[in-house]
């Protein structure tokens, strides 16, 4: 698993842009001279995912920006297409980046899968954020199966 001191490894995501999806690689997003949160979670439209994940993220983006973050990214084994339709259903905006991992290439490299195959999802991301800067992981906060508190905006927030 990936640990506080890591350089993030490399891949490309993907997200949605106005001609269709667009490749984007980890070295682009956690480029030097660059201050990034990014948080990962099981599923687009999931209930957690959707009530209080993502909707933390775009509240508090502003004290996010206050703090020095250039970026503030959502990572979740889905396509582009779909990381769309739910950044527009979230109201993200130009404040998330709505980050596909369709082959879950990231999140295998992060060794942050878990398995969802009991609720039909296969292998997906565990629900984590990370402070990255300059491609190093500041810190790392990965929930305990099922909850929902160390990867808060809020907790966050309190970090930075």
């Amino acid at each position: 698993m990936a640990k506080v001191g890591d350089k993030v490894p490399n891949a490309t995501l993907r997200t949605m842009g106005s001609e269709g999806p667009k490749p984007i690689t980890t070295e682009e997003l956690f480029a030097p001279g660059k201050k990034v949160v990014a948080f990962a979670l099981p599923g687009a439209f999931t209930p957690t995912c959707s009530a209080k994940h993502v909707p933390g993220f775009v509240a508090e983006f502003d004290q996010l920006k206050a703090k020095g973050v250039d970026t503030v990214a959502c990572i979740s084994v889905n396509d582009a297409f779909v990381m769309g339709a739910w950044g527009k259903d979230q109201k993200v905006g130009d404040k998330v980046l709505m980050l596909g991992d369709g082959n879950g290439e990231f999140t295998q490299a992060m060794g942050l899968t878990m398995d969802g195959s009991k609720f039909g999802l296969g292998t997906r991301s565990q629900r984590y954020a990370m402070i990255v800067e300059d491609g190093v992981i500041k810190d790392l906060f990965v929930e305990k199966p099922g909850a929902f508190e160390v990867s808060s905006a809020e907790n966050v927030l309190k970090h930075l």
